[in-house]
């Protein structure tokens, strides 16, 4: 049995129901639908508005196979073999298509590839970018009319090809010249564990009894202070607080300011001059 599809599927079978006798599990194997929905075309539900495809008249199917098919309800339908064998068409060699809003980027994309993959030919530049031979040239030599704006960009990022495609260029690339390409977990780009690089860099003195992270720690009883040590202990923190707490000598005396004391001896002075003009108590000035 082929496995082609008949052409409008819905619309040929829209033409099977209303024109055969065929039971709708024959129709949906045929057309590729469900029992259900050939169901709902028969009943108006689906494909509301579709015109039948007539599959005889198109060559799909022919007038012996349908009544075959309805005479034995278990017989599936065979789509008839094509008049004219059809022959896929061979993929077009050439410049990879560009689309017009990424062409403007296919510059960029060709800088980066000559500073960065040198061992490329220009053809392979041409089959991943899309571009042409001539302008991979200019570039190279700076003669390009845009050559002082051009910043080189990685083609992948800028969508003109697949990782896929570049990574398989490169490595042509370096089979050609004989060079082998240093796989991408052998490129340095993670750190060594400690385990390996312990022994070639050393291990300082100072951290010879020091347990590093991660490594296995023996197991240390530590003895558990007993209720008597933890009340001394906080008396002997209450004590500590209370004595710093308690006044000194030296804050009971108030500052005086410099005014202060000189009104305080111009009122003695005051005083003595009294004792002199006023020798009796009463006020009674002295002859």
């Amino acid at each position: 049995m082929s496995n082609r599809k008949p052409l409008m599927p819905k619309a040929t079978a829209v033409w099977l129901v209303e024109n055969t006798a065929l039971s709708f599990q024959q129709v949906a194997d045929f057309c590729g639908l469900h029992p259900l929905e050939v169901k709902g075309i028969a009943d108006g539900d689906v494909a509301v508005g579709i015109k039948g495809l007539d599959p005889i008249a198109t060559g799909q199917l022919t007038s012996e196979e349908i009544a075959r098919a309805a005479n034995d309800p278990d017989r599936q339908l065979e789509i008839a073999a094509l008049k004219v064998p059809v022959t896929p068409s061979s993929a077009r060699k050439g410049p990879r298509y560009t689309p017009v809003s990424r062409r403007q980027d296919r510059p960029n994309g060709v800088l980066w590839l000559i500073r960065n993959h040198p061992e490329l030919k220009d053809s392979q530049i041409m089959r991943l970018v899309g571009t042409t031979k001539p302008t991979i040239q200019q570039i190279r030599e700076r003669s390009h009319w845009n050559s002082p704006n051009l910043t080189p960009q990685d083609p992948v990022a800028l969508a003109l090809c697949s990782q896929v495609d570049l990574d398989a260029e490169v490595m042509k690339a370096a089979k050609r010249s004989g060079k082998a390409v240093q796989p991408e977990a052998d490129r340095g780009g993670t750190l060594l564990p400690a385990s390996e690089t312990a022994g070639a860099l050393g291990t300082p003195r100072s951290l010879t009894g020091v347990a590093l992270p991660g490594a296995d720690q023996p197991d240390i009883d530590l003895p558990m202070p007993s209720e008597r040590d933890e009340e001394a202990a906080m008396m002997a923190r209450l004590k500590q607080l209370t004595a710093d707490d308690e006044p000194t000598g030296e804050d009971d005396e108030l500052p005086v300011e410099d005014g202060e004391d000189g009104a305080i001896d111009g009122a003695e002075d005051n005083a003595e001059a009294g004792d002199d003009t006023f020798g009796h108590d009463d006020g009674t000035p002295q002859p």
